[in-house]
């Protein structure tokens, strides 16, 4: 044998390397969880209101890593303060949502009463972005008539001077906006929770790059002390005018 081939002979046989697989992001929801075409995370229809009180501390522990541990603790919503919602049993979608709204209000009639306090809603949804938030007021309007309206409140093209005005002016029923300009707006008193009987968070919708409310940290966390005010947490236990928490 001549000494190139004895060499060939000799030489280990060559191991194909193994391919690398894509890394998936930490705050990166399932795949499989994800129903991209009609832009869903199915996994809040399946989780009761013990699944989400956890779901909602895992991500707010992951996007809280700089918050104390008393910070976010004060930030924790419990499971017993959460609605149970899984009986729904349709596609979260938007076209969906009010009949969701009216199974959990107690029907069409209840979501049509209103105050006569003006800028005191009965229901608040809220949402993640402001394009998102003006779809869900779009499709919630056939809850409104020539007596109470539906309330935009949220920051993209709108001022809150504009919102201020139209609250003080106004009599809702229903209020939809994103989680900072929904505090401002409670915070300078144009917004009146004395009528609140229903906060609604917008939590199975996705946008193109795959992300809901709460897997965002400029999302998450302000939705978390929106849900977490003391007047929320109050309500959430109150037995004699309880507050609902519901996430569609």
């Amino acid at each position: 044998m001549s000494s190139s081939k004895k060499r060939a002979a000799e030489a280990p046989a060559q191991t194909e390397k193994p391919k690398k697989t894509k890394k998936r992001k930490a705050n990166a929801p399932d795949d499989d969880a994800l129903d991209t075409e009609l832009g869903l995370n199915i996994l809040f229809s399946r989780m009761d209101n013990q699944l989400l009180g956890d779901h909602l501390a895992q991500k707010l522990t992951r996007f809280g890593s700089d918050l104390s541990p008393i910070e976010i603790s004060d930030l924790t919503v419990s499971a017993n303060s959460i609605q149970d919602t899984t009986s729904w049993q349709e596609s979260r979608t938007l076209d969906k949502f009010p009949s969701f709204l009216e199974k959990f209000a107690g029907g069409p009639e209840a979501l049509m009463k209103y105050s006569k306090k003006k800028g005191a809603p009965h229901t608040l949804v809220v949402a993640g972005a402001g394009l998102r938030a003006a779809d869900i007021a779009r499709v919630v309007r056939i809850f409104s008539n020539k007596d109470t309206t539906v309330a935009k409140l949220f920051a993209k093209h709108m001022k809150v001077e504009e919102q201020v005005k139209f609250l003080n002016n106004h009599k809702i029923g229903i209020g939809v906006g994103t989680p900072s300009r929904l505090m401002e707006l409670i915070d300078n008193g144009a917004l009146s929770l004395a009528n609140l009987k229903r906060v609604v968070v917008d939590a199975s919708h996705i946008d193109q790059k795959k992300r809901g409310v709460l897997d965002m940290k400029d999302t998450m966390l302000p939705l978390a002390r929106f849900l977490a005010r003391k007047e929320f947490k109050d309500g959430y236990v109150d037995e004699t005018k309880p507050l609902a928490l519901l996430f569609y």
